[in-house]
């Protein structure tokens, strides 16, 4: 039995939810709904290039919560919407489930460019047993499943690295915290299963880890990844960031994170996500089932691990904002702090912004300036038309 499967044999499933509003976050693409019988990749033979495993993955998203809060109508800036796909640059598979092999999708992301899959009608799970990296020296990188395909960890590895600061993927300018490109974006996917706990120099990013140019999420769902369990600041079952360009923000938009009870995502912190001085536009998006499961906070207790903090969304640094628009955080759970959101700038510079979005029953954790959100009481916040309890 996986570690992933250890964590989550408890754990029940429940019926898929009808589709989230996601205003003009959809407009380009279909969103990550569950139809019929999926088909999986898992019986093919182990490459070097990113084979399956032979386990079956513990987690069936057919009958998963789809993408984005039902409730969420919140305009979706233009920047933040789905990107266009309908000339791509290469299509992963021929026409069969067969056809779509990780080692294929490895090569895809290896290229750069938008990338689309051809894999039937049917919703297809392609299962790796190494994470896709994206090369600095591609072109940006955009991968759409069209709302039919599941990538997954197998509960053995992360889905996909991008850092510009990894030599072994290319540097291309000497100031590898702060530069445009390449920019990656997931849109119309789901990600199951993912495990980052044996990484240890780029720890935490269960299904996703990205460094510098830019990062956004459209239209896809996050169910069942798992990061390190304890630590500190490790975080981001789902996602783990650093350096943004000029510290613009990650847009996550008609995503969930969890969603139901079964499907939620667990680390030491940041449940859902994580990351380290880099700011948030998070829109009509759903949080909820997350755990952050570490002990001890951060700094950690004498005689603790570390860890526990933001059950669903974990920010630490200094000048960043987090802001969320239309988006639900509810049934997540925390150790230490931040049983919602643990968001703490350390210089108080920080902003943290929530406008028409639900925060609600979360449960765990201490040292609360509002209900389920641990931040320093004199860092700004704005709460318009939201219901925090």
């Amino acid at each position: 039995m996986s570690k992933l499967q250890k964590i989550l044999t408890a754990l029940a499933c429940i019926g898929f939810w009808s589709c989230g509003g996601g205003g003009d976050g959809t407009d380009t693409g279909t969103t990550a709904n569950a139809t019929t019988d999926s088909t999986t990749t898992d019986s093919t033979t182990s490459s070097s290039s990113g084979g399956t495993t032979t386990t079956a993955p513990t987690t069936n998203p057919q009958t998963g919560p789809a993408a984005g809060n039902p409730a969420g109508i919140y305009a979706v800036p233009a920047e933040a919407r789905a990107e266009d796909v309908s000339s791509p640059d290469r299509v992963v598979g021929t026409g069969t489930p067969a056809s779509c092999t990780p080692a294929a999708f490895l090569q895809a992301v290896a290229q750069g460019g938008k990338i689309t899959f051809n894999c039937g009608p049917q919703p297809v799970t392609i299962t790796l047993t190494s994470p896709a990296k994206v090369f600095n020296d591609k072109p940006d990188v955009v991968i759409d499943g069209g709302g039919l395909i599941t990538l997954s960890g197998g509960g053995n590895t992360r889905i996909l690295y991008m850092n510009t600061c990894d030599q072994n993927q290319v540097w291309t300018s000497s100031h590898c915290n702060n530069q445009a490109q390449p920019r990656l974006t997931v849109q119309n996917l789901t990600f199951i299963d993912a495990n980052s706990e044996d990484e240890t120099t780029y720890d935490g990013g269960g299904a996703i880890w990205v460094r510098g140019g830019r990062f956004k999420v459209v239209n896809s769902r996050f169910f069942n990844n798992v990061c390190a369990s304890t630590g500190p600041d490790v975080g981001g079952a789902a996602i783990r960031v650093f350096d943004q360009y000029q510290g613009l923000p990650v847009f996550v938009v008609n995503s969930t994170f969890g969603g139901a009870a079964g499907y939620g995502n667990v680390c030491a912190n940041g449940g859902a996500i994580s990351s380290i001085g880099v700011s948030w536009s998070i829109y009509n998006s759903l949080f909820s089932y997350n755990k952050a499961i570490g002990n001890g906070g951060n700094p950690a207790v004498p005689g603790t691990p570390g860890g526990g903090s933001g059950g669903a969304i974990y920010n630490d640094g200094n000048t960043m904002t987090l802001a969320l628009y239309g988006t639900r955080i509810e049934y997540n759970e925390a150790n230490a702090y931040g049983s919602a959101i643990f968001f703490i700038t350390n210089d108080l510079s920080g902003t943290l912004h929530i406008e028409d979005s639900v925060i609600q029953n979360n449960v765990g954790g201490s040292w609360y300036t509002l209900p389920g959100i641990s931040m320093h009481p004199t860092t700004t916040r704005q709460i318009i038309n939201s219901i925090i309890q």
